[in-house]
């Protein structure tokens, strides 16, 4: 007989809004993380408080807004109206309550539903507001959601405005760091998107004059564009458009009321469908939609009155809708560029000539490698790649949301007993194990012919479903994770010049990840201490008082499954892979990966050699 579990009064429960925060963060803030991924909890709650200051400059309060992250503890004061001195403790811990429910005063707002900036009380261990209005003040405390102190009203001659302060709580997050790449990409979006904000980050300032202009300013260099920058403006819409000379695959940076759809919507959709149906008319042929947008690089923000997102954390946009009385979002965008981007192209014929000789090139290319396109895909099938290669994870055999689906990780190791290792310990639900064999090919130089006929960038390619651009990239999160030694970082930089050469958007949206492993083990009979440095190895050899023993591990294989959920669980280490902005891929590749030149020999010999030394230790 089967036994079953009892289902009772007792059984129902009823969380207030900080509990149930506190016990679903997923639902609210997206993942959690380390703060090693831009789309990590820690980002979103600086995000959330943000999103408030924006609102306040969007309606016309508040030119400045002030940010200091400091260790833990992040401080955000902007120069708006200041909340009413009566409900600033409402505001930040009553669900359902704020401004926001009023269009009148929020037309075109980032967040709608109230839930924000309780988010950030609830999931903080400190957590701080004051409002300056009226030369008066409040300031309120909370822990963990609960108000602790709350003064009362006071003269102030401060400027008018509102001054947060919140230290993530370690409890919910565990162990993390702010890196502040990610902190000074997400504010200079925020001032690409509100021309003539200024925001102070930590004292240094983030301007912009040309809105989306300088956000591909930033994105591609000026050598590496095909064409200058097409901006074009108009109501509630704003777009930059231009092709990479080397790039083989598509570019999207798209905005919605100023938040970043990382993950598209409905919008970018209508956006890369309406360039199509432009250029076509333009040209007068109806070129496949491939051929047009290889190689592109554009950003679009739009306005949309109470828009509906797919998810709290607000990465996609579902809305189909501009507004009441007011086209879809299709219609809209289409009749924008139409207009607007057929213009631009007749004014400006040297443009529309160099994409017509892009797009001319890039139908030749693809026909080139129609059959051997075929032939590479019926290859995947034969050589069964989720049996041999590739251990998928569930996350992609249900219908999850999308915040869930923010979780999902490949990792891409070298040799049967490393991924052998990681298949046992790994997470079934969201992390996959793809299998290299031996080291891949040096991809530098190369065309997307190599692609296809290289079985194991085939394979790779067909696992993260990345052919036709990363839209629909099955994994967030992509992992490298090859022995700490010389071979293994050898196949390290020969995967990264795979991504760069043909996707590198993959690595300029934050989806590239190194897995950092133990060199060490240090133990006694009642503690085990896992070190990734030497540093790391002496601390412990001197809090474990000399009575250990020490292991060093020589390959990911030495590391036994059980240990591996160490490393690979909730206090995972992952090394983000970064671009430099001042540095173009090309010449990043040539360098590195191009002839052996003085230069590399030089930087090889002053560089590498620090490395070896850890490694030998």
């Amino acid at each position: 007989m089967t036994n079953q579990t009892s289902y009772t009064e007792d059984n129902i429960k009823s969380l207030d809004w900080k509990e149930h925060i506190r016990t679903r963060p997923g639902m609210y803030i997206g993942k959690l993380g380390d703060g090693s991924s831009a789309d990590d909890g820690i980002y979103i709650l600086i995000k959330e408080v943000i999103d408030n200051a924006i609102d306040e400059y969007v309606m016309g309060a508040g030119k400045v807004i002030e940010v200091t992250v400091k260790n833990d503890t992040v401080t955000i004061r902007d120069y708006g109206r200041g909340i009413p001195l009566g409900k600033v403790v409402d505001v930040v811990s009553k669900m359902n309550t704020g401004g926001k429910y009023d269009s009148r005063a929020f037309k075109k707002s980032v967040g709608l539903n109230g839930v924000g900036t309780k988010a950030v009380n609830a999931l903080s261990s400190s957590f701080k507001v004051q409002s300056f209005r009226d030369e008066k003040t409040v300031e309120v405390s909370f822990e963990c959601g609960n108000l602790t102190e709350q003064l009362p009203i006071q003269s102030s001659i401060a400027r008018k405005g509102t001054k947060v302060s919140f230290i993530p709580d370690h409890e919910i997050f565990k162990s993390y760091k702010y890196r502040h790449e990610y902190v000074v990409k997400m504010l200079k979006n925020y001032v690409y998107l509100n021309t003539g904000l200024t925001i102070l980050f930590n004292g240094e300032k983030y301007f912009s004059e040309q809105g989306l202009k300088d956000l591909l300013d930033e994105k591609i260099t000026e050598n590496a564009r095909l064409y200058p920058i097409i901006h074009l403006l108009g109501d509630d819409i704003e777009v930059a458009i231009t092709h990479s000379k080397a790039q083989y695959s598509e570019e999207y940076h798209s905005f919605v009321n100023g938040q970043n759809t990382t993950q598209g919507g409905t919008h970018q959709v209508a956006f890369r469908e309406a360039i199509v149906n432009t250029i076509r008319n333009y040209f007068g042929k109806a070129y496949d939609a491939s051929d047009i947008r290889k190689s592109i690089v554009a950003a679009i923000s739009i306005k949309v009155v109470e828009p509906i997102f797919e998810s709290q954390t607000k990465t996609k946009l579902g809305s189909t809708e501009m507004g009441d009385d007011l086209p879809t979002v299709r219609t809209y965008i289409n009749d924008f560029l139409k207009t607007k981007l057929d213009n631009y192209l007749h004014k400006n014929p040297e443009t529309a000539e160099k994409i017509h000789k892009k797009i001319l090139a890039a139908e030749k290319e693809r026909k080139e490698l129609s059959g051997i396109r075929k032939l590479a895909k019926e290859s995947a099938k034969k050589s069964n790649l989720h049996n041999k290669k590739l251990r998928d994870c569930r996350a992609h055999l249900t219908d999850m949301k999308s915040d869930l689906r923010l979780e999902s990780s490949l990792f891409i190791t070298e040799g049967d007993s490393a991924s052998g290792s990681i298949t046992k310990s790994r997470d079934v639900n969201t992390q996959a194990v793809f299998s290299l064999k031996g080291k891949p090919l040096n991809a530098y130089g190369l065309t997307k012919k190599i692609v296809y006929e290289n079985e194991e960038f085939n394979l790779l390619q067909a696992a993260l479903n990345i052919e036709e651009g990363i839209e629909d990239l099955r994994y967030n999160n992509i992992i490298i994770a090859t022995d700490a030694d010389v071979d293994g970082m050898h196949i390290r930089l020969l995967l990264i010049t795979f991504f760069l050469q043909f996707f590198p958007e993959l690595i300029k949206e934050g989806h590239l990840y190194i897995l950092e492993t133990p060199l060490f083990r240090v133990r006694n009979k009642k503690e085990t201490i896992y070190c990734y440095s030497e540093t790391e190895k002496q601390e412990a050899i001197i809090k474990l008082n000399g009575k250990n023993e020490i292991t060093r591990f020589k390959g990911l294989g030495e590391i036994s499954p059980d240990e591996f959920k160490h490393f690979i669980g909730k206090s995972i280490r992952l090394e983000p892979v970064m671009l430099d902005k001042e540095v173009e891929i090309e010449q990043l590749l040539e360098f590195y990966m191009g002839k052996n030149t003085p230069d590399r020999q030089e930087f090889i010999v002053n560089n590498l050699k620090i490395e070896l030394d850890v490694i030998e230790t």
